[in-house]
């Protein structure tokens, strides 16, 4: 599984980050930033999550 963000749609509002912050993390810059690319399996559900309420529908999971 590999984590890809659509930088040109993505606001960096942190809501991936509540939800996975092992994931997501907005730095002080207010830039999103991957922490893991290739994120382990047990953290498909709430990367699922991440993607379903990213309100600019920026982020995707491609296997």
């Amino acid at each position: 599984m590999r984590v890809v963000v659509d930088f040109d749609l993505c606001e960096s509002n942190a809501v991936c980050m509540g939800i996975v912050p092992e994931v997501f993390e907005v730095r002080d810059d207010d830039f999103l930033y991957i922490l893991q690319e290739n994120p382990p399996e047990e953290l498909r559900s709430k990367i699922e999550e991440a993607v379903r309420r990213c309100p600019k529908q920026a982020i995707a999971i491609e296997d």
